[in-house]
């Protein structure tokens, strides 16, 4: 069994370690500063601009289909609640230029965001959806995420914003 006994240089070491520590930030939490914000995806706004604005709703057709992310500050990491985001796609039941692909829903207290919709199909060989963050308070993203197999019955985009 060891002892430890105090004394003034056991207690200068012990004492430098921990101010060590604190100024290298190992003693503070984890942060998120830095956080890059999301730069717009080529392709992402195709088909938007005849809907902007889509209205916010609990579905989109019949569903069957889960588009699901996050939205948070560049930055510092922080969820947004409350952000509009807007969603379409090209699925079973229509192109994404029709009125009826499109919806928007907003995130909640920890900025998560879902929307069911029915399941997206290939479009030019690719499997895609398409979100746009558009509601001014932060710069506009667009976002077009391919899914890795057309069977895939969910799909995930996440948002990190900057201030507009």
């Amino acid at each position: 069994m060891s002892t430890f006994i105090l004394n003034r240089r056991n207690l200068l070491a012990t004492g430098g370690s921990f101010v060590a520590m604190g100024a290298s930030g190992l003693l503070l939490p984890a942060r998120a500063q830095g956080l890059a914000p999301t730069a717009s995806m080529a392709g992402g706004a195709n088909n938007y601009h005849a809907h902007k604005g889509a209205p916010i709703v609990g579905r989109i057709g019949k569903g069957g289909f889960v588009m699901s992310g996050t939205v948070r500050r560049a930055g510092d990491g922080m969820p947004l609640p409350g952000q509009r985001i807007q969603i379409w796609a090209h699925t079973v039941e229509g192109r994404e230029e029709d009125t009826r692909s499109h919806g928007a829903t907003l995130t909640d207290k920890n900025g998560v965001f879902r929307l069911e919709m029915p399941q997206i199909i290939p479009i030019f060989g690719q499997p895609h959806g398409h979100l746009a963050y558009d509601s001014g308070e932060f710069k506009t993203v667009f976002l077009r995420p391919i899914m890795k197999s057309a069977k895939d019955t969910s799909l995930e985009a996440h948002f990190v914003l900057q201030p507009a």
